[in-house]
């Protein structure tokens, strides 16, 4: 009886510690669909019933909005994912509703089949771990070949059929939830943003080039334009914006679409509210004019980054879990919006040169102007590493489009250096470029435009 019951217990760790290598071992599954690899294979084991799986996009770690039964759910990674123009099939033409249905078969049967290849391997290796484990248990208690026959097939047994009650079948109910994807932007659970873009943009002008984005863009807090628009005056537009800077270095015609304050979805993809005015997104404005390339510097207020700053400063747990936490969820609603936005410039016939500008550092050099605001060289630390991640998001995503991507650097011009390229915290608009870094970022931009073969 005392040996039955130490079988008993024997069988029973063998079969939890098979199961667990198994999901630890078992590799993850790559598919292709619609000129995509995507690899698929489990998220770690939950304690709840049901609940979202993973997806890895742009270098984060993202939750999938739809949920999926049982405690084995899908991992999904996108880190090498291409942006091709076969994505047209799943986000336009208008109308095209048999392109897009095959191609929405093409992704949602791939990702099934990577799935169920997943759990196959799984349940084989379970075997394997099991039977190997049972062996050792066996040896060790040097039984007779017959015993040892009997109990390593009763382990093995007993843990197969626990992984097929406990992970297969919740785990294959989930291809259910996969046949629910329908393009690659509703796999990561990207919201659907407002708009739409011209479904044929004019022939592209030579020598014009448009500028679209943000605050840093419309180059607020800098001398006014001579004779401004009402948009130029609502958008707080300046004389010392990189696109002016752009134009007067170079033979390109440069429009400043960029607004202050604007976002992905409000901005450059969705409308504005701005200065009492109701301003058309900017994206399909600025294909509207044809232009041969489209520099788009977005993404910090998309994340809240000057609402980070000042929280930084203001908190003395700057980088405690609280902001953290709501940094990366900024950052994850930013990556999915970023994807909706590549994702409907990829599928354009015959894009313009697209330019992504990342962020310069503000503070590179050390925090001795700004210690009695209560900004120390540890908090600068922690909003490197904020900016990392913003900037890495943009990398990735414009690596992925296929994009070439400009970087302005300040080093030796930060906001505590004797000729800072930002302006003051006591400025007209602190921590923005001044004309002088709107001038660095234009010659970072030139860089990238002639590279890219911008005539």
């Amino acid at each position: 009886m005392r040996k039955r019951i130490v079988d008993a217990i024997a069988i029973v760790v063998v079969t939890v510690i098979a199961i667990a290598v198994s999901l630890w071992l078992t590799p993850m599954q790559s598919v292709q669909a619609v000129g995509q690899t995507v690899r698929v294979g489990a998220a770690p084991p939950s304690t709840s019933w049901s609940g979202p799986g993973q997806v890895e996009l742009f270098g984060r770690q993202l939750d999938t909005t739809i949920d999926f039964p049982g405690p084995i759910r899908p991992r999904l990674e996108l880190t090498n994912l291409e942006l091709s123009g076969e994505l047209a099939d799943l986000v336009g033409p208008a109308g095209d509703d048999a392109a897009r249905k095959q191609a929405q078969d093409e992704l949602q049967n791939a990702l099934v089949d990577g799935w169920k290849r997943y759990l196959i391997i799984q349940v084989l290796i379970v075997a394997a771990v099991s039977l190997l484990l049972m062996g050792a248990v066996v040896g060790w208690q040097r039984r007779s070949a017959a015993s040892s026959i009997i109990v390593v097939v009763i382990g093995v047994v007993v843990a197969a059929a626990a992984n097929v009650g406990a992970v297969v079948v919740t785990a294959s109910n989930a291809a259910e939830q996969l046949r629910a994807i329908s393009s690659i932007e509703s796999l990561v659970g990207a919201a659907t943003v407002p708009g739409a873009l011209p479904a044929n943009p004019p022939p592209a002008a030579a020598g014009h080039v448009v500028v679209i984005g943000d605050s840093t863009a419309a180059g607020i807090g800098n001398p006014p334009l001579r004779d401004p628009t009402s948009q130029d005056t609502a958008c707080e537009r300046t004389s010392g914006a990189f696109a002016v800077a752009l134009g007067r270095a170079s033979n390109w015609k440069v429009t400043n679409m960029a607004c202050s304050s604007a976002t992905i979805r409000a901005g450059l993809l969705g409308e504005q509210e701005r200065g009492g005015q109701t301003l058309p997104p900017q994206l399909p404005a600025a294909l509207d004019a044809g232009p041969a390339a489209i520099i788009i510097s977005i993404g910090a207020n998309d994340v809240g980054w000057s609402h980070m700053i000042g929280l930084c400063a203001a908190l003395p747990d700057c980088g405690g879990k609280a902001s953290d936490a709501y940094f990366n969820q900024q950052l994850e609603t930013f990556a999915r919006d970023y994807l909706v936005l590549l994702t409907r410039l990829r599928a354009l016939p015959n894009p313009p040169t697209v330019i992504i500008n990342t962020y310069y550092d503000p503070l590179p050099g050390g925090s001795d102007c700004v210690a009695d605001l209560g900004i120390t060289d540890d908090k600068i630390a922690i909003l490197h590493g904020w900016l990392d991640a913003m900037n890495k998001v943009l990398e990735q995503g414009a690596d992925a489009a296929s994009f070439p991507t400009a970087k302005p650097s300040f080093d030796g011009h930060g906001l505590c250096s004797p000729d800072p390229f930002v302006q003051s915290i006591k400025g007209n608009a602190p921590l923005h470029p001044t004309t002088a870094g709107g001038l660095a970022i234009a010659l970072a931009d030139q860089a990238a435009l002639i590279k890219a073969g911008v005539k």
